[in-house]
């Protein structure tokens, strides 16, 4: 099955660590990625670029707005995602649970629903 995992730190905590540890967190999280890659279980993942450079799009009533930044103010935000295909929700938790961003932001996990394709 399908899951997304979806990558939340709070940035302002992210970035008062001192570079050499930031850089050895993205290592320890291209190394897993790696390792889950090579297992089979990773589909994509990609760390996104800061909440200040994010685009909220809405219509209404056929008008296009665009707003900057995020939709909602939190404390976390939304850092990056990784996609797996592992056989169940254990599994899926287990591989959240090791993301080196777990540690001191969360990593929410929601099964993906699979579209059906006309033929």
């Amino acid at each position: 099955m399908k899951y997304l995992c979806l990558v939340y730190v709070e940035e302002q905590i992210l970035n008062a660590f001192p570079s050499e540890k930031r850089r050895s967190i993205s290592d320890e999280a291209m190394s897993y990625c790696e390792k889950l890659q090579k297992a089979g279980q990773l589909l994509a993942a990609s760390p996104l670029h800061p909440v200040e450079t994010a685009t909220t799009v809405r219509v209404r009533e056929g008008k296009t707005t665009t707003t900057d930044g995020p939709f909602a103010e939190t404390k976390e935000q939304l850092g990056g995602f990784l996609m797996i295909d592992v056989p169940d929700l254990n599994d899926a938790i287990r591989i959240a649970a090791q993301f080196p961003a777990a540690r001191f932001g969360s990593v929410e996990v929601r099964p993906m629903k699979e579209l059906g394709c006309a033929d």
